[in-house]
């Protein structure tokens, strides 16, 4: 049988994939059991997609964990959440670390446990130097929220130095600087709209939506994501013609 694997084009692989994990609570009532059962299942699809992405050379890999509207869910779910968050981060520290991949978790920490705080300070300053891939986790993230604390950034630092707005890109000021902007959007669930994630950076991202609940979500999968984004052409506005005749390198 021929390798599926062979079939894509290392060339044509996104150099960063943004995922919105959903799914997890529906992928559970269908089994007749209780939400947060699915939310474990989610991490497991996870660690599955971490080394997926790791292994088709993925240089920066994001999901959205948690957002900043998700505190309005049940306090028994979000309860879960946190704590398969601090779980997650003490059981996977080393595995990333050994595996070379760098941790940056974006998004407003102020909400955490002093205690998940820490950890996440342990996490990333173990994992900072490693070079393989990044992966980012978004939690108690919005896109607007990361768009306008930003601008609040810029402002400050335009004041102190004196110069003008102008002067400097608020790529620079968003949480995720000094990454490269997501070249394909992935949403498992069904569910078809970007949910305030990114919004500044997937302006130029492919989308990709599937009906997948995220537990399902496997390596076939994300391959079969990585193979319709590779059929498409990426213009940033120009035309066709002028992407042929190398207007794009």
């Amino acid at each position: 049988m021929q390798d599926t694997d062979s079939q894509i084009n290392q060339a044509t692989v996104p150099r960063h994939i943004a995922i919105i994990m959903d799914g997890n609570g529906r992928w559970a009532l269908r089994q007749n059991k209780a939400r947060t059962f699915g939310h474990k299942a989610g991490v497991n699809a996870l660690k599955q997609t971490i080394e997926s992405c790791a292994s088709y050379g993925v240089d920066v890999l994001t999901v959205f964990a948690f957002s900043s509207e998700n505190w309005l869910r049940p306090k028994q779910e979000v309860d879960v959440l946190m704590g398969l968050f601090m779980l997650t981060l003490k059981n996977q520290a080393n595995k990333l670390h050994k595996n070379n991949i760098r941790l940056k978790i974006i998004g407003d920490r102020s909400r955490f446990s002093t205690a998940l705080q820490g950890k996440i300070t342990e996490v990333e300053a173990l994992t900072s130097n490693n070079t393989s891939m990044t992966l980012v986790i978004a939690a108690n993230y919005g896109g607007q929220w990361d768009i306008s604390q930003a601008l609040k950034r810029l402002a400050k630092h335009a004041k102190e130095t004196n110069k003008s707005v102008d002067d400097f890109d608020i790529n620079d000021f968003l949480s995720t600087a000094g990454l490269p902007e997501p070249d394909l959007f992935i949403r498992t669930g069904g569910e078809q709209r970007i949910s305030n994630f990114l919004l500044w950076q997937i302006a130029y991202s492919e989308l990709y939506f599937t009906d997948v609940l995220w537990p399902d979500f496997d390596k076939n999968e994300l391959r079969t994501a990585i193979m319709s984004y590779s059929t498409r052409q990426r213009r940033f506005g120009h035309t066709s013609e002028q992407i042929s005749a190398g207007a794009i390198k």
